[in-house]
């Protein structure tokens, strides 16, 4: 049986706030401005939980949680910035730095970037890690966008976002652990596939890995806050 609608109360960070029925932490959070930082997370998409940097600490559970797929209960104490969690959100951007080849002073997201931007707030100044260097591939095989997967983080925003949103599941994900790389179709080029050309997944992408090639050399900024509008007039009819 599903749980019954009614308030909950908790506390985040020792301040004590009331949340619905059925409310993730990250939800809460953000509507009494407590920052929880997410890569993964875009309001009007499905959350999955796959950028880990939304963990946070819950009294009772020596387990961290991530705020985007955890849904609050009655009692619960959140706390979202000890130094326990700044050392794995640290370790976490260090990861997805190594892991691919992101070069910022190179990239079309530069100052445009939710990476960028997030290692900046949290103070990442250099790679303890050793640099794998993968040998990845740009499709450019599309009229006018582009995949770079050299700075995809697989945060999987365009794969929902094409299937939830637009209803084409062009996008989807191959190979497993750290082999893993988005596709479109059955692994095949972009410009051969059955994509409908709308642009979203290139607008919800945090990186440089989706762009336009339009807008290569100039100002590249992303506008992923059109989902919550389109969620909304869809409500509306």
């Amino acid at each position: 049986m599903s749980e019954p609608v009614g308030v909950k109360t908790l506390q985040i960070n020792g301040e004590e706030v009331s949340a619905r029925s059925g409310q993730t932490i990250l939800e809460v959070a953000r509507e009494h401005d407590i920052d929880i930082p997410t890569l993964c997370h875009l309001e009007g998409l499905s959350d999955v939980g796959a950028c880990r940097l939304c963990l946070v600490e819950i009294k009772g559970s020596n387990k961290l949680l991530p705020a985007c797929v955890t849904t609050v209960f009655e009692g619960m104490e959140v706390s979202t910035h000890t130094e326990r969690l700044q050392k794995h959100r640290h370790m976490i951007l260090e990861l997805l730095f190594a892991e691919r080849n992101h070069v910022c002073s190179v990239c079309v997201a530069n100052g445009h970037c939710e990476l960028q931007s997030l290692a900046q707030d949290q103070g990442l100044t250099h790679i303890s890690l050793p640099y794998r260097n993968p040998e990845l591939t740009v499709d450019a095989s599309l009229e006018r966008f582009t995949v770079d997967h050299n700075r995809c983080i697989l945060c999987t925003r365009c794969v929902r976002v094409c299937a939830e949103i637009e209803g084409a599941h062009v996008w989807d994900v191959m190979g497993r652990g750290i082999n893993s790389t988005v596709i479109t179709d059955l692994n095949d080029p972009w410009g051969s596939s059955s994509c409908t050309r709308c642009g979203k997944c290139v607008q919800v992408c945090p990186t440089g890995a989706l762009f336009d090639k339009s807008k290569v050399g100039s100002d590249h900024p992303k506008y992923p806050d059109f989902l919550p509008y389109l969620n909304l007039m869809r409500e509306a009819r």
